[in-house]
């Protein structure tokens, strides 16, 4: 049976969680999911099976979950074990059909002890990409419901490490499992002020009529981490920050910031907008690059990115990048757009800049507008304009009109990226998922830069001191692309006070 009409996954659910002793499902995947439920978005009527090749019991395995899972109240402690009741565990290999078939032996019971006509499965592959298509492959040969029911299967990323792995992943992949089953996560699609991206640009008029090259100057998506590798860069050193950050989650970001109005809501209406934005995207420009490497604090307390004990020495892994890019579009051309994100930095902070052109006439000392969206921490939109200052004075000030979540939303149920996402593909919505050709675009876009930069004659990245901006030439690069940095003798902020802004 085929998925086409997006049949919600409700009551007698089965969840399998692949990976269940691992990090991810352990701090995302099984939190997620008890969210869910202490919030009344999953039944209580599911099954939720832990597969992985460690030797725990249940017990065992439920201890190692539940010291994650997040309590509002009192009450939710009495939902913990109520969850936990749902949970169970199975430890088997990857790769041999024994432990497969006992998991469908187990979901059967399950089904006719509650009399189920229609199978609702939801398979989560918490894996290494090395056991996506072992994995994918004995789920739809021993478990898949075939046309007794419904499956889907979320992949987490990274899908790929170049265009040409990940194109090996998608043409292994296709013969087992078609691409309405198929859902694959990018968690950044899952946050809130990402996911209101497309409401906000074409659910206000002003926005939308302004949102072009004749009135925007330049955009920015940055990423920033307070800390470094943290004992991990043995295996960051293979990653990089480009594929662990740009390349999926601010490359998604821009994708709905930049997109066309999809002709409808259908999800593939919204991923074809998608696809065709990233189609428009110019090949980058191998010398539009900055490239860093966090070293030694400056008080030398934190370490360097090369001290790591796991880090192969010489390692020229790029910790830090700022990436300028183009959209050839009537609505984008001309408009520099800058990616950038880094590890061991001054603040741990993900915010999209757009700034606007300069206001001309005849009022001295106009900044520009600027509208900034503040993904995490404290999700928060708000727009910098220029006004009179209060009273008599006739000068000009940067002010804001601002949406703050927390001050103007109270007692909202704001799930988490995870919870968000597994939602979704219950519904069977894959709007906030990633398709088989966007990730080709994707790829297509990166490849020919992470080869420049990983090859023999690859640039030494600028080091910058760990707890700093990023390297010394960050604001050079931002100047070339256009983006003005205002100046602080007319802004005060939070509250702007005479006494303060007369001394300016």
């Amino acid at each position: 049976m085929t998925d086409t009409k997006a049949v919600e996954f409700v009551g007698h659910t089965v969840i399998v969680v692949f990976g269940a002793s691992g990090d991810l499902a352990k701090k995302k995947t099984f939190p997620a999911l008890f969210g869910l439920y202490r919030e009344g978005y999953l039944s209580n009527k599911v099954k939720i099976i832990g597969y992985a090749r460690s030797k725990l019991d249940d017990k065992e395995f439920k201890d190692r979950i539940v010291g994650y899972f997040k309590t509002k109240n009192k009450g939710d402690e009495d939902k913990v074990q109520e969850f936990l009741k749902l949970c169970s565990y199975i430890s088997a290999p990857y790769d041999k059909p024994d432990g497969y078939e006992k998991l469908n032996e187990t979901i059967n019971e399950f089904e006719k002890e509650n009399n189920v006509e229609q199978s609702h499965r939801l398979f989560y592959l918490a894996l290494p990409p090395s056991v996506f298509i072992p994995v994918a492959t004995e789920v739809k040969k021993y478990v898949h419901p075939g046309s007794k029911g419904i499956a889907r299967i979320i992949v987490e990323k990274p899908f790929g490490h170049d265009l040409q792995s990940a194109e090996e992943l998608l043409n292994a992949l296709k013969p087992i499992w078609k691409e309405e089953e198929l859902f694959r996560i990018d968690h950044y699609l899952g946050k809130e002020m990402v996911k209101n991206l497309l409401a906000f640009r074409f659910g206000n008029a002003f926005i939308n009529a302004s949102w072009d090259n004749r009135h925007i100057r330049c955009i920015q998506i940055s990423f920033k981490e307070p800390f470094g590798t943290e004992g991990r860069g043995g295996y960051f050193d293979s990653i990089g920050i480009i594929r662990d950050v740009i390349q999926n989650h601010l490359l998604q970001v821009l994708t709905l910031l930049t997109m066309e109005r999809p002709v409808s809501n259908d999800p593939e209406a919204v991923r074809d907008e998608k696809v065709r934005i990233l189609k428009s995207i110019s090949e980058l420009d191998l010398n539009d690059v900055l490239v860093g490497q966090y070293g030694k604090s400056e008080d030398g307390k934190k370490p360097a990115y090369v001290d790591d004990e796991t880090v192969k020495p010489g390692s020229k892994c790029v910790t830090f990048a700022a990436i300028g890019l183009h959209i050839n579009t009537e609505r984008w051309e001309g408009v520099p757009i800058i990616l950038r994100a880094g590890k061991a930095l001054n603040e741990g902070k993900v915010e999209i800049r757009v700034q606007y052109k300069q206001s001309t006439g005849f009022l001295n000392d106009i900044q520009r507008n600027e509208l900034v969206i503040r993904v995490q921490p404290n999700e928060a939109m708000y727009m910098k304009l220029n006004s009179k200052v209060p009273g008599v004075s006739q000068k000009t000030t940067v002010t804001e009109l601002d949406l703050t979540y927390k001050d103007r939303y109270e007692n909202f149920y704001i799930p988490e990226a995870y919870e968000s996402l597994i939602r979704d593909a219950m519904k069977g919505d894959h709007s906030n998922f990633v398709r088989d050709d966007e990730l080709i675009q994707s790829w297509k876009i990166f490849t020919p830069l992470l080869y420049h930069l990983e090859g023999p004659d690859a640039p030494a990245p600028e080091i910058y001191p760990y707890g700093s901006r990023g390297p010394a030439s960050l604001t050079k690069f931002l100047q070339d692309h256009d983006y003005f940095f205002e100046s602080r003798d007319n802004y005060q902020w939070p509250v702007t006070r005479p006494d303060v802004l007369h001394k300016m």
